[in-house]
């Protein structure tokens, strides 16, 4: 790996084109080195990981209306769409649209953690949608993921966006732009414009994910990867983008980030170097934000210790700034105690998810939220009771390099009414490469089989498996395989939009 140092610089003191941040990450993109078979055997779990929970979201209100909009627009050599057989085509911008949104509802899918946050899976969506549409092979697909993996890792590793109130999605728009680009064997020239286009319309704030949490959180992931097709396919007409995207006077750093005194260091693979970023990511095994993944295995072990909730006094959770400040108490949002909130405010509320992990020692992706679920009398009044506080211990391990140190989990003190006290503490969920149970394919598989039960037909569950597994290898043709129908008549139809 090579560090690249990134800084503001003004138009007297402009950049050689070579020299921008854009450009390096184009590079990286144009570079056509070998996939390793570990990362190929990653991505296979990552797009069995990706189906699984898209289908568990499948008529869900957001999801339909995304699916909605994507069959209004249909491209007979377009993309597939989740819900709909290999033969349902659409424009490939508009089915990363509706795949994207029905893995992202219920956040559910991978994350990788460092400086900033994100969920990489992300990537997958519109770089296969393209696949579809151009015709590409598995092995095309499989660098091109590959690489929207590492741009978005790396990013992610150095450039932090949440402090100033920038989504993550911002680090997305890149990635899956440089992945298309990997995909399609483009040149350096091409991926470069197309990354600095899909940066400069996939900044916005983080509104989305505060206060009262909408259905956009869903959707934002999938909008950034449309807007990074469109912005290839803009640049692969001869069109530029506003330059240098990263680095310039008005730039996304200068104007959005840390200002014009920035300075990131970056790290890229060099040339030849094979792109192994997805090996640091991991998945979730409970549906909710991935802070929340470690404590709710921790609480399902400590529950066992209550046995009466209306004798707790006081939970505490000490935990990291981005824990504490983004689902915590920290982010002063009343919503996250409110039992009337919303799905996406309540998997943001590790108030809540610690008190219903508690109390009933499961996690479910439907169950746990369940409007009964949350207004239950003696969850509700466990969940105020819940607290959290930054401890400089759990931030310090969050944002280390050291795999063997990194952690994203705390420590709970439960308090009883009789001064006694319950302790514990998890520093990685059971599911990571480090946990307990480090998950492996059977465990994707289990989850994929699970979470389509009842949704699927038991055939099209094993030929998508089949599918999946057989990646690296499957033509152009057999691509399209790589979508799910859903039994005729089961798919839900939303209210009429515009088209």
């Amino acid at each position: 790996m090579r560090l690249h140092e990134v800084t503001v610089h003004p138009e007297a003191d402009r950049l050689a084109r070579e020299d921008q941040f854009a450009w390096k990450i184009a590079e990286v993109a144009a570079d056509p080195v070998a996939v390793e078979p570990a990362v190929v055997d990653m991505l296979i779990n990552r797009v069995i990981d990706n189906a699984s929970v898209a289908i568990a979201a499948i008529n869900r209100h957001p999801v339909t209306s995304a699916r909605d909009m994507a069959l209004a627009r249909p491209h007979a050599g377009g993309a597939t769409v989740f819900g709909c057989g290999p033969e349902v085509r659409v424009h490939a911008e508009w089915a990363a649209w509706a795949n994207g949104t029905a893995v992202r509802e219920l956040d559910y899918h991978d994350t990788f953690l460092a400086a900033d946050y994100s969920h990489p899976g992300d990537n997958i969506p519109p770089i296969l949608a393209v696949a579809q549409q151009c015709g590409k092979d598995g092995a095309a697909l499989v660098r091109g993921l590959a690489t929207g993996y590492e741009i978005q890792v790396n990013l992610v590793r150095a450039i932090c966006l949440h402090k100033h109130k920038i989504d993550h999605v911002a680090h997305l728009g890149p990635s899956a732009a440089a992945g298309i680009g990997t995909l399609l064997g483009l040149d350096t020239e091409v991926i470069y414009q197309s990354v600095q286009q899909a940066l400069h319309v996939t900044t916005s704030t983080r509104q989305s994910r505060k206060g009262e949490i909408s259905s956009w959180k869903a959707y934002a992931p999938s909008h950034a990867g449309k807007l990074a097709i469109e912005a290839v396919d803009r640049c692969l007409r001869g069109e530029g983008a506003p330059s240098p995207i990263y680095e310039g006077e008005d730039s996304v750093i200068a104007w959005m980030l840390d200002g014009p005194k920035a300075h990131y260091s970056v790290p890229l693979p060099i040339a030849g170097e094979p792109k192994r970023a997805i090996l640091d990511t991991y998945t979730k095994e409970h549906s909710a934000e991935y802070q929340s993944q470690a404590l709710i295995d921790l609480s399902f072990r400590m529950g066992k210790l209550v046995k009466h909730w209306d004798d707790v006094a006081d939970v505490l959770i000490e935990t990291s700034h981005h824990t504490h400040y983004v689902i915590g108490t920290g982010a002063n949002d009343p919503q996250k105690f409110s039992p009337d909130a919303s799905r996406e405010t309540l998997d943001h509320s590790i108030m809540y998810i610690v008190a219903v992990a508690l109390q009933d020692g499961e996690w479910h992706h439907v169950r746990s939220y369940a409007p009964e679920r949350a207004k239950r009398a003696d969850t509700v009044r466990l969940w105020q009771k819940i607290r959290t506080v930054e401890d400089p211990k759990w931030t310090a391990r969050y944002h280390s390099s050291d795999p063997a140190v990194k952690a994203f989990g705390g420590r709970v003190i439960i308090t009883m009414k009789d001064g006694s006290v319950i302790a514990g503490e998890l520093a990685v969920a059971n599911a990571h490469t480090l946990g307990a149970t480090p998950w492996q394919r059977a465990d994707y598989v289990r989850k994929f089989r699970t979470l389509t039960e009842g949704l699927l037909d038991a055939a099209e569950a094993e030929r998508f498996l089949d599918v999946a597994q057989r990646l690296p290898a499957l033509t152009a043709a057999e691509l399209a395989g790589l979508t799910i129908a859903l039994p005729a008549g089961q798919l839900a139809v939303g209210k009429r939009g515009l088209v």
